[in-house]
């Protein structure tokens, strides 16, 4: 006799649930990259290509990470959306509002997301709904009063990862050894600081223009430094990297001692080493090698002894290094909005942060 799923075995029905659930997600996942089209357009042979291209632009719109984010948001919403028996589409500002109280204020054990995050989650909707043609506004009555209680509630002055400054850097590259890796951890830093680059900019460049389809940008060396020619979130901008002063700390003379002795002249600039670290391999590093190079260097050096290490680690990141040059370089402020890529003054500000808190005395200086 055929069983029916009320007299399967627990672990049958369990394994079919998963099984389901799997296909669904599988499902919502190929939706996210939809593009709809007019009902009297939909199967037009002709326009294959030309939506398989729409849809990567609009996926490269906007960063990898965030792009993951946007789906993991989705899935969470729909999952939400199935547990409380109703549906997410079409968009009902009623039903997202109670979304995102519960994110504020979650019944179990489940812990109270961030106003930020709880930003980005709506972001996440709003943008996944645009892609199966439907419009959500965030300025909904509705939904913008409840934003706007959680955030009187349960905002929190946003927490910025410490800058690294001049004096941090010499002691970070410092403490790097003088074989290969070393040489490429050194122009991974020296080069992030003085280009004030994400560290997705800084393994995603090249040798030379076009090597490779992830290329992210591309490096030309000079007798006075390097420019860089970077595909940003905005659009294709140009960063000059002079020489330093000294050798040890020259970003240019480290990338080139890396390109030098690790024989790269095309393709990847950033790539592995083998195990013997004696040869650089074909293989790009991805952006979390440099997060975790940050964090060692910053323990090996010493760098805010005075805190116990997990709070250490947690005080420095990736964004350190722009945040580093933002704060440490004394020149007119649109130089350093230009090199970090802001489109704005504000943007740029948010990145200075000093350690010596009332070196300039607003007091004094007003007769005070």
């Amino acid at each position: 006799m055929r069983k029916t799923p009320e007299n399967q075995p627990p672990d049958t029905q369990k394994s079919r649930s998963a099984s389901h659930e799997a296909r669904r997600n599988e499902r919502e996942s190929t939706a996210d990259s939809a593009i709809n089209l007019p009902s009297h357009l939909v199967g037009s042979g002709s326009l294959d290509r030309l939506v398989d291209t729409a849809r990567d632009y609009a996926k490269a719109s906007t960063a990898e990470n965030t792009n993951k984010a946007y789906t993991a948001d989705w899935k969470h919403f729909t999952r939400w959306c199935r547990l409380k028996g109703t549906d997410p589409l079409p968009p009902s500002p009623e039903v997202i509002g109670l979304y995102l109280t519960e994110l504020a204020a979650p019944q179990g054990k489940a812990p109270a997301l961030s106003t930020s995050t709880i930003d980005r989650r709506l972001s996440g909707l709003a943008r996944n709904y645009a892609q199966r043609g439907f419009s959500l506004d965030r300025k909904d009555r509705h939904i913008a009063a409840i934003l706007a209680e959680i955030k009187r509630k349960h905002a929190r002055p946003p927490t910025q990862k410490e800058a690294i400054l001049p004096d941090d850097i010499r002691a970070m590259v410092a403490t790097l050894p003088h074989d290969l890796r070393g040489l490429r951890d050194r122009a991974i830093l020296l080069l992030g600081y003085a280009g004030g680059l994400r560290r997705s900019e800084i393994v995603s460049l090249d040798m030379n223009k076009d090597d490779t389809p992830d290329s992210g940008g591309w490096v030309e060396i000079f007798e006075d430094g390097a420019l860089l020619r970077l595909d940003a979130k905005t659009g294709w901008r140009e960063v000059e990297i002079g020489r330093g002063s000294s050798e040890q700390t020259c970003p240019v003379h480290a990338l080139e001692q890396w390109l030098h002795f690790a024989k790269i002249d095309f393709g990847p600039i950033f790539v592995r080493t083998s195990r013997d670290g004696k040869r650089a391999l074909d293989t790009r590093l991805n952006d979390k090698h440099v997060a975790r190079l940050i964090k060692a260097t910053v323990l090996k050096s010493g760098i805010r002894a005075e805190l116990p290490e997990a709070e250490r680690l947690a005080l420095f990141s990736g964004h350190s290094l722009r945040a580093g040059l933002a704060s440490s370089a004394e020149v007119d402020e649109r130089y350093v909005q230009k090199q970090l890529g802001h489109a704005s003054a504000e943007m740029t500000r948010r990145y200075q942060r000093r350690r010596d808190r009332f070196r300039i005395n607003l007091t004094k200086a007003a007769g005070l």
